[in-house]
């Protein structure tokens, strides 16, 4: 007996000691999502939650991710982080998530990183757009999707250089929070680095979720700064720009609003021409070098049939979180010999995995970020639509703008140069029906 006991212990330690095998194939694929389903964020929240339904429902009826139906579980982001990390671990504990997709905050992915760790949960940052994540940290289990503040913040500041390049001073009005924040920092460091003479005359950071933005624009009203930069997303950023129109705001500086592709159509006719906006990425559902393809033109029939309104750049971000996921699914089981593969072989996969989206092509670095081409354009007022287009569109591939491995953000924005401005893989458009 003590014998058989032995065995039997040193059998284990063997099994443990091995790397993660290939396992059975389950009924179904659990899924869980973390979104804003509440609170002012939901304008952003809710359309992710829309695309992740109709993206689903495809993958399923194209027979599922290796032959396994995906089943989608939906965590409310706005319930709040201590909520948020309950129910994360109830989906992954209780329900038998294998995989998660989350967040939309930076401050709830900053949360999650080390859960996912503990938890052995595949986690996909679909959204989120910290760059400390990657840079401050190392996690196994995480990936990222798509660009981080660094890709967009250095897209927007090359985007600001070449359009208003005599601009003398600045004010920025963030949320108060990570984003917020960190956003800010990164472009401070490359404007001064590019254009050290600008004068900052304010750095506003409004709560998150504020209802009125009477105190910053009375301020910003007296201070009359060139440009006003506003990182701001969701219900924040529609409010702040409702209320700094009411206030010929918009018409006294130049507006540079790099989140606010997801508000124009929200925005309808407050959001005048020549305010400086994009997309957290490269998407537009009138992305010049895309909207005709079949692709695009069936998500955004399909979206538009089931919401009522255009697809906005939270869509693409869930686009891009299934379709890599799908695609790390593929690789790791192609590597397993057509077994189902382990979480430990699906994250493994998404090293190096490259796959095209609606819009263009993300690579996955070996620190599990994504890199994602940059668009920013300037308003403008069409006969087709209710609301403002991109016009004077400006493409900045990920490479350019991202962080390379191993460096700090900070430190590689305070190194920018003015070549960045001109550099020749940009690539430029204009408004076309």
């Amino acid at each position: 007996m003590v014998r058989m006991k032995l065995a039997a212990a040193a059998l284990a330690g063997t099994l443990l000691s091995l790397p993660a095998m290939a396992q059975d194939k389950p009924k179904e694929l659990v899924v869980g999502i973390t979104t804003f389903l509440s609170g002012p964020a939901s304008v952003f929240g809710v359309p992710g939650k829309h695309a992740a339904d109709l993206l689903i429902e495809e993958i399923n009826a194209r027979g599922g991710i290796l032959g396994v139906p995906v089943k989608p579980v939906y965590v409310d982001e706005g319930a709040g982080t201590n909520q948020l990390l309950s129910e994360y671990r109830r989906v992954v504990q209780e329900q038998g998530a294998p995989v998660m997709l989350g967040a939309i905050s930076s401050g709830s992915c900053n949360a999650l990183a080390p859960v996912a760790e503990d938890l052995k949960v595949v986690n996909v940052m679909w959204d989120c757009g910290t760059q400390t994540i990657f840079e401050d940290g190392k996690w196994k289990y995480s990936v990222r999707t798509q660009g981080h503040a660094g890709a967009e913040m250095m897209a927007t500041l090359l985007y600001l250089m070449k359009v208003k390049p005599d601009f003398k001073s600045i004010a920025v009005v963030n949320q108060d929070y990570a984003w917020g924040r960190e956003s800010w920092a990164l472009f401070e460091a490359g404007l001064k680095a590019l254009k050290p003479d600008v004068k900052v005359v304010a750095e506003l950071f409004p709560k998150f979720g504020a209802p009125d933005f009477s105190t910053e624009i009375t301020r910003l009203s007296a201070l009359r700064p060139d440009v006003v930069l506003s990182t701001s997303w969701g219900g924040d950023l529609d409010t702040f720009v409702q209320q700094a129109a009411a206030r010929g705001l918009l018409k006294q500086s130049t507006f540079v609003l790099p989140l606010a592709e997801s508000s124009v159509e929200r925005l309808g006719n407050v959001l005048p021409e020549g305010v400086i906006i994009g997309g957290r990425g490269d998407h537009y559902w009138l992305h010049p070098k895309t909207k005709n393809t079949p692709e695009m033109q069936a998500f955004v029939k399909k979206y538009k049939e089931k919401t009522g309104v255009y697809p906005i750049y939270p869509t693409f971000h869930m686009q891009q979180a299934l379709t890599g996921l799908t695609k790390a699914y593929e690789k790791a089981g192609a590597a397993a010999g057509g077994k189902w593969p382990s979480k430990e072989q699906v994250i493994a996969a998404f090293e190096g995995l490259e796959f095209k989206t609606l819009t263009g092509t993300i690579s996955i670095r070996s620190d599990h970020q994504g890199l994602e081409d940059q668009m920013l354009g300037t308003t403008k007022r069409v006969p087709e639509y209710p609301f403002a287009v991109y016009d004077k569109m400006a493409l900045y591939p990920g490479k350019l703008v991202t962080t390379p491995v191993g460096e700090k953000s900070l430190d590689w924005f305070a190194k920018a140069t003015p070549a960045l401005v001109n550099d020749k893989s940009i690539e430029t458009f204009d408004y076309a029906k």
